[in-house]
C-alpha cells in the first residue's frame, strides 16, 4: 500500500516586497518536498509585487494567489 504524503501549505504574506519576493518564491519552489502548495496573499501592494506574483503563478501551478485591499498587520 502506497502512503500519500501530507499536503504542506506555505503561506507568504506580501506587501511591497518587490526587492525580496523573487528570492522568497524561488526558495519555496525549489524545496524537495513534492506535495506542496504555495499560497501568496498580496495585501494591496503598491509596487511591482503583484506582477512578480502573477509571473511566478503562471510558471508554477502550485502557487495560489489571493489579492486583497491593504489591511495592515493582523491584530
Amino acid at each position: 500500500m502506497e502512503r500519500c504524503q501530507p499536503l504542506v501549505s506555505v503561506v507568504i504574506p506580501v506587501y511591497n516586497a518587490e526587492k525580496t519576493l523573487s528570492s522568497c518564491l524561488e526558495s519555496v519552489m525549489n524545496q524537495t518536498y513534492a506535495n506542496l502548495e504555495i499560497i501568496v496573499v498580496n495585501d494591496g501592494s503598491t509596487d511591482n509585487s503583484r506582477t512578480i506574483i502573477e509571473d511566478y503563478a503562471i510558471e508554477d501551478s502550485r502557487i495560489v494567489v489571493f489579492e486583497k485591499e491593504n489591511a495592515g498587520l493582523v491584530q
